[in-house]
């Protein structure tokens, strides 16, 4: 027969309890031999989340066991082990919006998102779909060709999903956003990523409205699924809105949706799902998540009361994502799922090249800055980059600053325009616009004759020509162009190397896509435990609130 005595460790194990906690009118039952009083057996009982997790004071000692059970208390009679807390089994699964999970076949509400270019490839969205996590292909930049192969590769792996393409807003070339409408509606692409939007453009509008119908029951039917970035107010609100009717009207008069559509439309909103992207890589606002989430949210509930939609809009989060305590503190928020992006750049299914992985994998948080866009150079538009290992944020702010400066390429001084050409372009311009118009005559012939009479256009489109590449030689890996590598990050990237260091994803050849997903989600599962113990009277060592990366999928188990 086990004792007291022998059960209790003489070490102290970094626990203690506010006596006005203390639960009087339940008692634990069990052997005493299950409960653990040494440090890491606690912490190894904390981490089973699929059993109920008893915290009990032997002989003045605490201690903590997954087994045994609770009983009423028994009338004042002094127990000789005594019932401090519990906390009740978790899964995964219980994070965030559970329509989320229903409405789009995922077991968790885990998102990755687009990263453009491709570097959120067909692997990434494969290898997390297979695993039923939801991903999103990086259509961004990519040409028709390239994107219809991809959906053809995506569907035939997961032909029950789930899976995710992106739209990117394309204010200055609305035909490339129409391509990519085309190719979703024609191959039956049922989920949608919508992002840096800055207001609805009548080819998202489309996409939305031509899959609504009437099912068998007479309800509404939303067969294409939008799930919207955005990281200002102004623009959730036309994504939690109905389509505007003059977009509506549009698509009628050009008989792309019908009459039944046009009258559905004006009674569903634009999106099943919207992303608020806090401080993020790429296209970005830098807004610091616990101040737009709750505002989103907020308005996300005015315009239900308003509109009374029978499903409400879900609000996830993007932005800063990186590890457990970042994913629970969205959740905590009420975000109704977690997107990361960054960090997914540097697993192994990434469309980026191994030297870019390398960069990412030694990345802080202060190793980031903003850097013009090249898809919208002439607004000035700035999306955030890494800096260390890199001269492009410093190379593509000195071009932007030529443009901005002067009317033409012929104004800029010819000690500049020497400089460009041997450290920049490693080219002459004139054959840098060469390149640019033989590709413009083939792709987007109206643009090239408008450049021809426009200097300031012409200029623009040639320092578009080192924005676009180098995003691409990131992805292949370009031989002595590494210090031009344009490589779209945030913070996040920072905060996971810091998680993992010293961890067996510390390398970039270990960390895959889904591995990375599930040690975050399940990090986020026990540090909620400690921290509902904790709010329960537990006062814990730091020791306890530490969850780092372990290969063993033994607690992930559903």
């Amino acid at each position: 027969m086990t004792t007291v005595d022998t059960v209790l460790s003489k070490h102290d194990n970094g626990l203690n309890f506010s006596s006005w906690s203390y639960n009087k009118n339940q008692v634990w039952k069990g052997s005493l031999e299950t409960v653990s009083f040494e440090k890491q057996t606690i912490k190894d009982k904390l981490m089973v989340l699929n059993k109920p997790c008893y915290i009990v004071k032997v002989a003045g000692k605490i201690g903590v066991t997954n087994e045994g059970y609770l009983s009423p208390g028994d009338n004042g009679t002094t127990a000789q082990v005594e019932l401090l807390t519990f906390a009740a089994p978790i899964r995964i699964q219980q994070f965030g919006d559970p329509n989320f999970l229903s409405s789009h076949g995922v077991k968790y509400a885990y998102v990755t998102g687009a990263m453009a270019g491709g570097i959120a490839s067909e692997e990434m969205v494969i290898a997390l779909g297979k695993e039923q996590i939801l991903s999103s292909f990086g259509a961004g930049g990519l040409t028709p060709e390239r994107l219809e192969a991809a959906i053809n590769r995506i569907q035939e792996a997961l032909p029950q999903g789930p899976y995710a393409f992106n739209l990117i807003h394309s204010p200055n070339e609305p035909a490339i956003e129409r391509r990519a409408v085309d190719l979703y509606l024609k191959y039956q692409v049922r989920t949608v990523e919508a992002s840096a939007f800055l207001d609805l453009t009548p080819n998202i509008v489309y996409y939305r409205v031509a899959g609504l119908g009437l099912n068998s029951a007479n309800q509404i039917e939303i067969k294409n699924k939008i799930i919207a970035k955005i990281s200002r107010r102004e623009v959730a609100t036309k994504f939690l809105q109905p389509a505007p009717a003059r977009i509506i009207k549009e698509l009628l008069e050009q008989r792309l949706i019908t009459e039944l559509q046009a009258t559905l439309a004006a009674k569903v909103p634009m999106a099943d799902d919207i992303t608020v992207e806090a401080d993020s890589g790429g296209h970005t606002d830098n807004r610091p998540l616990v101040c737009v989430l709750p505002s989103i949210i907020s308005l996300r509930d005015e315009i239900q009361a308003q509109y009374h939609y029978q499903t409400p809009i879900r609000i996830g989060v993007a932005g800063g994502i990186g590890t457990p305590q970042s994913a629970l503190a969205a959740f905590m928020m009420g975000a109704a799922y977690i997107m990361t992006g960054s960090i997914n750049q540097s697993c192994v299914e990434s469309g980026a090249c191994e030297h870019t992985k390398k960069l990412l994998a030694q990345a802080e948080m202060a190793d980031m800055i903003m850097a013009p866009a090249a898809d919208m150079f002439e607004m000035g538009v700035k999306l955030q980059v890494l800096k260390r290992g890199t001269m492009f944020p410093m190379r593509a702010q000195k071009l932007f600053e030529l443009y901005r400066a002067y009317d033409s390429i012929e104004e800029i001084p010819l000690a500049e325009r020497q400089k460009l050409e041997k450290q920049v372009f490693r080219k002459t311009i004139a054959e840098v616009w060469e390149g640019t118009a033989a590709y413009l005559s083939q792709k987007n012939p109206e643009k090239l004759g408008k450049a021809v009479n426009n200097p300031k256009l012409k200029m623009a489109l040639i320092f578009r020509w080192y924005l676009g590449l180098s995003s691409r030689w990131s992805s292949s890996g370009e031989k002595g162009r590494e210090v031009d590598y344009q490589i779209w990050c945030g913070p996040a990237m920072g905060g996971f190397n810091d998680w993992v260091r010293g961890s067996y994803l510390s390398e970039p050849n270990n960390r895959g896509v889904v591995d990375v997903a599930n040690q975050i989600m399940t990090g986020a599962a026990f540090l909620y435990r400690v921290q509902n113990l904790k709010i329960q009277g537990l006062q814990a060592s730091d020791y306890y609130s530490q969850y780092h990366p372990v290969r063993s999928t033994s607690l992930l188990e559903i």
